[in-house]
């Protein structure tokens, strides 16, 4: 089973559908002119084109349906082919993949498939895509988004060391303790609408930047650390400069 087969078969019906939806558009133009004009010999000649045309659009439309109601979502999840060729696109399009299934992490999005219900989460959203090639191809160009924007380490540094202190003051820390990265997100983008702007996904993707990074300190001199925590779902994960796996909960800044 591939729904790249299924693709080609509803491909062919949808031009069915749109060159008659054009015919129907040009023919009810013409209709309306000649039921103005009065030109009834006209005007049933193409009463009857356009009873045509909304036949076949009508028998494109029952072809696809008929097509999607074979197409078994159930056993194309469970049998774990969904999974095989998105891998496969995976490999074609060299995104990175970590993991198996149901859980698969292509930096820095996670993936995960849910075979009961036949949907696929990423991270914390829920995409409705059937075609492992789209679903690979809105990560790819989501990494692209992410590796085109311009970053300066020292600079991200320095907004980090900025949302720390005030993590200290708002978090009753003692200064130099160790804070949730997550909490420091938070502050950095504080209001929803900055979120859609800045998303968790930049935000990992900036730390492994930094990660990877000569920058050692801030402009006031102050060092920092990361540091990871039981609690995983407090780590965010990123790719250091070898490609492997590094989870970061926390960071500190100190003298």
């Amino acid at each position: 089973m591939d729904y790249e087969n299924l693709y080609q078969e509803l491909q062919q019906d949808e031009k069915e559908v749109k060159d008659q939806l054009a015919s129907l558009q040009k023919l009810f133009k013409a209709v309306s002119r000649e039921t103005e004009n009065g030109d009834i010999k006209s005007l049933a000649r193409d009463l009857s084109a356009m009873s045509e045309a909304a036949a076949c659009i009508s028998e494109s439309l029952n072809s696809m349906k008929d097509s999607i109601d074979t197409f078994d979502t159930k056993e194309y999840f469970e049998s774990g082919q969904f999974a095989e060729q998105m891998l496969a696109v995976c490999r074609e399009t060299q995104v990175d993949v970590r993991g198996e299934a149901p859980v698969y992490e292509m930096f820095p999005y996670r993936v995960r498939l849910d075979q009961e219900n036949q949907e696929i989460w990423l991270d914390r959203k829920k995409v409705q895509c059937m075609r492992p090639q789209s679903l690979v191809r809105m990560i790819k160009n989501g990494q692209d988004k992410l590796h085109k924007a311009p970053f300066n380490a020292l600079t991200f540094v320095n907004e980090l060391a900025d949302a720390y202190d005030l993590a200290v003051v708002k978090l009753k820390k003692r200064p130099e303790s160790d804070i949730y990265l997550t909490s420091i997100y938070k502050l950095l983008a504080p209001m929803s609408r900055f979120r859609k702007d800045y998303d968790q996904h930049s935000f990992a993707f900036d730390l492994a930047r930094l990660y990877m990074s000569d920058v050692e300190q801030t402009k006031n001199g102050k060092r920092f650390q990361f540091g990871p925590s039981r609690n995983n779902g407090k780590a965010i994960r990123i790719l250091d400069k070898e490609g492997q796996e590094q989870f970061l909960a926390t960071i500190r800044f100190f003298d």
